[in-house]
């Protein structure tokens, strides 16, 4: 195994090395904005969703932990206007990081197919060099295309990362939205 991981690093074009090396930065750094931001949203819609459970069992506003709560207490006069203001700064706040996974679910697979070209070309001009048989040519397009799997791999990632917070964020908005009705309401 360790002996593979050899014959591949002495083998591949550093090119390719440099886009797997910026691949695993890309990965890491995707890990880490996914479990912070859902963790964080989870701990924010438990939050919000027992905000919303006491107004709907009778209370006459939001929790004081709720993030409506800070709208409403700077304003004497609670109308839609200061609750919507309230639900923009929600939504900025529940999707920031989405666009970073988007942008990498994005482009990681034209980063490892880039990674993949130029592997494959130093593949075809060491062939050009010597006298190549299939053995070298399948070698090489086979080392080649590490680098487009490990693209594909981190925009799997990505992407599912996104569609997951993205949908948490949606939930989340919603409870905001239920609970600004909701104190609209009271003040009828």
């Amino acid at each position: 195994m360790i002996n593979n991981l050899i014959d591949f690093y002495l083998k591949s074009h550093p090119v390719t090395l440099g886009v797997l090396a910026l691949l695993s930065v890309y990965f890491i750094v995707l890990n880490w904005v996914f479990f912070y931001r859902y963790f964080s949203i989870n701990s924010w819609l438990k939050i919000e969703s027992s905000s919303l459970e006491s107004l709907l069992l009778g209370a006459s506003t939001v929790s004081d932990n709720s993030f409506l709560n800070n709208f409403i207490k700077t304003s004497t006069n609670v109308s839609k206007e200061i609750l919507d203001l309230g639900m923009l700064a929600a939504t900025k706040e529940a999707t920031k990081g989405l666009s970073l996974l988007s942008i990498f679910a994005s482009t990681t697979p034209f980063i490892g197919l880039f990674g993949t070209v130029v592997s494959i070309l130093d593949t075809f001009t060491h062939i050009g060099q010597s006298s190549g048989s299939m053995s070298v040519i399948s070698s090489g397009v086979s080392d080649a295309l590490v680098a487009t799997a490990a693209g594909i791999f981190v925009a799997i990632f990505a992407y599912t990362y996104h569609q997951m917070l993205k949908r948490k964020s949606f939930e989340l908005v919603g409870f905001l939205k239920m609970q600004s009705d909701a104190v609209l309401a009271r003040k009828v």
